[in-house]
């Protein structure tokens, strides 16, 4: 799992990749365990060549006409992160328009889960790694399962046959003061979810940490931290969003 390194020139990339190996270091880890993905929305297909041509191969994006549009005109090594709000209507043309998407990382409801279990069935890929996506914060403007719901919802897609579990999922809250208490849920969550399901820790990934609180994440436990600005700059949000 291991984040890329793209030599030794200081990068914004680089510079991101060092500050989580000092973070993997203050917590006992080897960075070998964590997943960068450089969350690329709004960021022109050059922005993303210039950090894949340094190395990096894990890329993230929250809605799914601008993957659509991104991923032909890239290198089929990529993996693609999915990491926005999931529509119905929107499944099936992420799974049979971007062969390389490795993740969803956004399931919150069984709906969901049948809709890209029965898509990937349909186009015969590999089964398609997915993280239950935990509202940790309890704000209602987030999407999530609430954390008593995430034990049920893992282990319905454990029966997916097409589908493969692999951990949860949580975006803090904007008051970063709250940050600690949404990353203490979802580890917490983590522990009830392999009891359940008979599982190590190991085997269950936590997704969590962004910009502005990669680090304390890592040191908190996150094994796949979703960084944009950091890697890429501000936004400018050139594409139109998708309701």
């Amino acid at each position: 799992m291991a984040a890329t390194d793209g030599g030794g020139e200081e990068t914004p990339l680089n510079l991101v990749l060092q500050r989580v190996q000092k973070a993997a270091e203050r917590s006992g880890r080897n960075m070998e365990e964590i997943r960068v993905v450089a969350a690329s929305k709004t960021k022109a297909v050059s922005a993303l060549r210039h950090v894949y041509d340094a190395g990096h191969r894990s890329f993230g994006e929250n809605y799914v006409q601008e993957l659509l549009q991104k991923a032909p005109q890239l290198p089929d090594d990529i993996e693609w992160h999915y990491i926005g709000n999931l529509q119905s209507n929107k499944v099936k043309p992420l799974i049979s328009g971007v062969p390389n998407l490795a993740y969803v990382e956004t399931v919150d409801d069984e709906k969901i889960a049948n809709l890209l279990d029965r898509a990937v069935e349909k186009i015969g890929r590999k089964p398609l790694k997915v993280f239950v996506q935990v509202n940790t914060s309890g704000e209602t403007s987030k999407f999530g399962v609430e954390p008593v719901q995430c034990v049920d919802l893992a282990k319905h897609i454990t029966n997916c046959p097409n589908l493969e579990f692999c951990g949860l999922m949580t975006i803090g809250m904007l008051d970063y003061s709250s940050t600690p208490e949404n990353f203490k849920t979802l580890s917490n969550c983590r522990s009830e979810v392999c009891k359940a399901l008979g599982i190590s820790e190991k085997q269950c990934e936590l997704s969590m940490g962004m910009t502005a609180d990669f680090e304390q994440a890592i040191e908190m436990g996150s094994t796949n931290v979703r960084i944009g600005t950091a890697i890429f700059g501000p936004r400018e949000y050139p594409l139109k969003e998708e309701e």
